[in-house]
């Protein structure tokens, strides 16, 4: 790995558990702060929205900074957000800086995403991104484990404390190693945007949206269908979710070698429709305890191996505009996890088994996978009409 790269990943590493431990504290923030939990909840919103707003208007204001700069104003604005919530006194101070640490993921990660596509070998693109999103993955193995075991036994506060302190060694990595590569120079705000007038654009914002939406309809009820369904106690739950997690880490980098080995969007197809039966066989299959936990740590390779080719193929469709394009994928996946969650939960509603979210999941996945169809038609009528 080339040492460049190592910024970008400690990056993801802070963001990775900034996004997913707050999942595992709820119950101790309830607790300290007298709200309940599901006014707590109201937490992981508010960073979702702060990824969702900030991802487009962050990479339009530093259109013309140089890479470096903009990745190390979105790392201390990281910190120093992190830090506030380790000093909130109440409830909507860390909603605010729930928010304002939201702010920065999606700049940071579109930045990076193009910025290791320019530090990679040629034909490596996308297992230089891979190594990027590697940290995120890292952060759901160990970050968030640790930081929930940290704050149940100690407090919630000295878990932001760490996150603060894997914040400031990004901030340094990102002076000491990160190269100072020219901006691309954009005059107006214009050319930044006609990327949203693309229909290629639209429709790869759909297939990450609602395709990768399935997967969120697994992991957002993940815990009571372990519970319900296979049998596990609540106390194993942490212990499998770590095997999910490492699972991320491998298809995070098969899914980057299979988008530099065949085309970025053959790669996404092929691991939606894999998703699709995968979730199938965890609805017929999660009462077995052994093939449940395979199909836990499938089913967290395919939530990871379709990050990086979603990220190239939107790198490629977006000439001129790559930095927004790809930060507005990571609002795109923000929308998938909201729309995951909300439309898993559904069938439970309706007093479905705990089961249920992933048969939404796997229509999720397939309505991805025939979009990205669409996609491959378009790209072909295009090239045989240069090649006429």
């Amino acid at each position: 790995m080339k040492l460049s790269l190592l910024p970008l990943a400690l990056g993801g590493l802070t963001i990775g558990i900034t996004e997913f431990v707050m999942m595992g504290l709820l119950p101790d923030i309830a607790h300290d702060l007298n709200i309940s939990i599901p006014q707590a909840g109201h937490l992981i919103s508010a960073y979702a929205l702060g990824v969702v707003i900030g991802a487009p208007l962050l990479v339009i204001a530093g259109r013309n900074f140089p890479p470096k700069k903009m990745l190390l104003a979105m790392a201390i604005m990281l910190t120093v957000f992190n830090a506030l919530s380790i000093i909130a006194p109440g409830y909507n101070l860390l909603f605010a800086s729930r928010f304002l640490s939201g702010l920065p993921h999606g700049a940071f990660f579109g930045v990076g995403a193009v910025v290791a596509s320019r530090l990679a070998d040629a034909g490596k693109e996308a297992r230089s991104i891979a190594i990027m999103f590697s940290g995120l993955t890292i952060a759901n193995v160990v970050g968030v484990p640790l930081g929930t075991y940290i704050g149940h036994n100690y407090s919630w506060r000295y878990t932001f404390v760490v996150v603060t302190i894997i914040g400031l060694i990004t901030v340094i990595t990102l002076l000491l190693l990160m190269p100072k590569l020219e901006s691309k120079r954009i005059d107006s705000i214009k050319t930044q945007l006609q990327f949203f007038t693309k229909v290629d654009a639209w429709l790869i914002i759909f297939i990450v949206a609602i395709g990768t939406g399935g997967l969120f309809c697994w992991i957002s009820y993940i815990a009571p269908l372990l519970t319900e369904i296979s049998g596990f106690s609540a106390e194993n739950v942490p212990y499998i979710l770590i095997l999910a997690g490492l699972g991320m880490v491998v298809g995070n980098f098969v899914g980057g070698r299979l988008a530099d080995r065949f085309s970025p969007a053959t790669t996404v197809l092929s691991v939606l429709l894999i998703m699709a039966t995968n979730l199938l066989a965890v609805y017929l299959f999660s009462g077995n305890q052994i093939i449940s936990l395979i199909l836990v740590f499938v089913t967290g390779a395919l939530s990871f191996a379709v990050v990086a080719p979603v990220q190239m193929l939107i790198i490629q469709a977006a000439k001129g505009s790559e930095m927004i394009a790809s930060a507005s994928l990571q609002a795109s996946f923000n929308t998938g996890n909201a729309l995951g969650a909300f439309l898993g939960g559904l069938p439970l509603v309706m007093g479905y088994s705990y089961a249920s979210p992933n048969l939404v999941g796997v229509a999720m996945a397939l309505t991805g996978s025939v979009t990205t169809l669409v996609l491959i038609s378009r790209n072909r009528k295009a090239a045989q009409l240069k090649t006429a």
